[in-house]
């Protein structure tokens, strides 16, 4: 689906609907708006059930302030006003109140986007704005003045997080991602301190080449057009489990040997179709297409790994959060979670970016999934469906272990038993 097609009124009810069943706002919560060529604002309206909302509900505030709709306005209209006065260059924002952020606004401390380095990219440093009465001009001011200071993601003192964009879907993006950054720092710092990145570590990531030399396919087998379908449905299942955000995650495939496809840079998880993803054919891409970032990394397993059908790079929160603190992700938990992921090493910071040949080489028949610090979760399998379930095991097993920090300490299997497991199912 091509977003930017829509009218204002279907972005806004699409966006604000994604929001509400995600979990990320409440029934009376939140609202958005677009700013338009002409200057006019439509903005959601004040009053109207966030969970059944219509195109005909959303409301135009003409550039002259006249107002056309069959409700009022949002009655937070007068800090996006003042927003879009105080910020030319922004054309949409997102107001709302999901939980990891309120959290932060209300112990008055903004959450590290330093965690890795999508998140700097995406959201950039996060401005704080002093607490004033909603709906009033203070509180627009206040917001509006942190907004022209160069922010994009501002955190209301003990209210919730407004963020903005070129458009309705970056402004999203910066919303979803912030709350998934602000999740991590707090599953992080109950595990004890975590690493974030410094600028020269950030930098790295922009260095990725994803640029590789282009080709024009001569043939569609069915093997491809199938696998394209079948990365799209997993995709969408990761979206909808929460595994991957609009912004991260990516998925390969083996089309034959060193063939393969593989999703698209810089398309949100949401709306990837199969003519987006992106087929790699002897180090080259499809013309017209950009791949993943990781597309190197990707390439190189296939390389050296013949029996490895797919590839994932996700962002699991609670597995992720292993990847940021210097604690063990135990694995022998239960005999599901030893079978699937086995002992994860971790990679260290960089290796991705200067020595993806190494990620390459650390991945075996005994390690079939590896964390990325400061970055993902790694799977493979001989299939899609296998790495798909490493992913997810992977981040149940995690939540599982953060939630025994308030039940006790873990037990895991004991030496004994990893043995028969070997014998058993690893053979």
């Amino acid at each position: 689906m091509e977003f930017s097609l829509l009218p204002p009124r279907h972005q806004l009810v699409e966006t604000l609907t994604r929001i509400y069943r995600q979990g990320l706002t409440t029934t009376s919560g939140g609202n958005l708006s677009i700013r338009d060529d002409n200057g006019d604002i439509w903005i959601t309206p004040a009053g109207v059930d966030k969970g059944s909302l219509t195109p005909d509900d959303i409301v135009c505030v003409r550039h002259d302030q006249t107002v056309e709709g069959r409700h009022r306005p949002s009655s937070e209209y007068p800090f996006h006003r003042m927003i879009y006065q105080a910020r030319p260059d922004i054309r949409a924002l997102v107001h709302a109140h999901p939980p990891a952020l309120v959290a932060f606004s209300i112990v008055r401390k903004v959450p590290d986007t330093r965690i890795n380095p999508q998140s700097r990219d995406i959201c950039g440093q996060v401005g704080y704005a002093p607490y004033a009465l909603p709906g009033s001009e203070a509180l627009g001011a206040n917001i509006a003045q942190t907004f022209a200071q160069g922010f994009n993601t501002v955190l209301l003192e003990n209210h919730g997080i407004v963020t903005g964009g070129q458009d309705l879907l970056q402004a999203f993006q910066r919303f979803e991602t912030l709350e998934f950054c602000a999740h991590i720092n707090i599953l992080a710092n109950a595990l004890g301190p975590f690493q974030v990145l410094t600028d020269d570590q950030i930098e790295q990531f922009y260095r990725m080449d994803n640029q590789l030399p282009e080709f024009v396919p001569q043939r569609r087998t069915s093997r491809e057009l199938e696998l394209r379908l079948d990365i799209c449905r997993f995709v969408s299942r990761a979206y909808e489990r929460r595994l991957m955000i609009s912004t991260g995650g990516t998925v390969s495939a083996r089309v034959e040997s060193d063939t393969f496809l593989i999703t698209p840079y810089g398309i949100d998880r949401k709306y990837i179709a199969p003519e987006d993803i992106v087929l790699i054919d002897a180090g080259r891409r499809e013309q017209g297409k950009v791949p993943s970032r990781a597309v190197l990394i990707h390439q190189l397993i296939y390389q050296q790994h013949p029996n490895i059908h797919s590839v994932i790079s996700a962002q699991p929160p609670n597995a992720t959060t292993y990847s940021l603190v210097n604690r063990r992700f135990d694995t022998r938990t239960i005999p599901e979670s030893y079978v699937l992921l086995r002992d994860m090493p971790v990679a260290p910071y960089g290796t991705q970016y200067v020595q993806p040949e190494r990620i390459a080489a650390m991945i075996s028949k005994d390690t079939p999934v590896i964390l990325l610090q400061n970055d993902a979760v790694l799977t493979t399998g001989s299939s899609i469906l296998e790495a798909f379930d490493r992913i997810e095991v992977a981040e149940f097993s995690a939540q599982a272990l953060l939630q025994t920090l308030s039940l006790g300490e873990l037990v895991p299997i004991t030496d004994e038993e990893i043995l028969n497991l070997k014998r058993k199912f690893l053979q």
